[in-house]
């Protein structure tokens, strides 16, 4: 029989975490398939809860000890399976411009093909600050945009275009850094 802490150790767990995050993709999906002030609610709030397991996730596996490389490698993948499902969605619902989208989804490609050939060097692939602050500045964007609607006389829409065009700047920047840091790696 499973017991509540095992249970608990089993919905903590870091690789369950980046499980979880790539299943909330399909929901989002699906409720911004229907737009309305009901399912973007619940889509922002699901993305919410999701980007908070990216925290989580890293945090667990370092306070743990339970680094893995299914973790190095999908925890990423679960970042930029989420980010962009959502970014897809509320561009083809007409919410943000396609070639900012086309951007971001560009550099998050490059990138993660640059991080596996890393890998594959055996050289660390961690995140800089500039692409913290990136993943920062997509999810702040990200989670208004996702809302839509305005809320109490607030227009979240506008707060997300603003936190859209940071997101940009830092995604571009950061994906310029990392390719100019490991240069020398995929010229050899």
């Amino acid at each position: 029989m499973i017991t509540g802490r095992q249970i608990k150790e089993i919905l903590t767990h870091p690789n369950s975490l980046t499980l979880y995050r790539i299943g909330a993709v399909p929901a989002i999906v699906i409720l911004l398939l229907f737009p309305n002030r009901v399912s973007t609610f619940f889509a922002a709030l699901l993305f919410s809860a999701a980007a908070i397991t990216d925290y989580l996730d890293g945090y667990y596996a370092r306070r743990r000890g339970l680094v893995s490389n299914f973790g190095k490698i999908m925890d990423p993948l679960a970042d930029k399976l989420l980010v962009s499902s959502a970014f897809i969605m509320i561009s083809s619902l007409g919410w943000v411009p396609a070639w900012i989208v086309c951007i971001i989804i560009g550099r998050e490609l490059a990138v993660n093909g640059l991080r596996n050939i890393i890998i594959q060097k055996g050289k660390d692939v961690s995140a800089s600050w500039l692409g913290k602050y990136k993943t920062g500045f997509q999810i702040a964007s990200i989670i208004p945009l996702l809302f839509h609607y305005p809320y109490f006389g607030i227009d979240l829409h506008a707060i997300g275009s603003f936190f859209l065009w940071g997101a940009l700047l830092f995604t571009v920047w950061s994906g310029a850094d990392y390719f100019i840091r490991f240069r020398k790696l995929f010229l050899s």
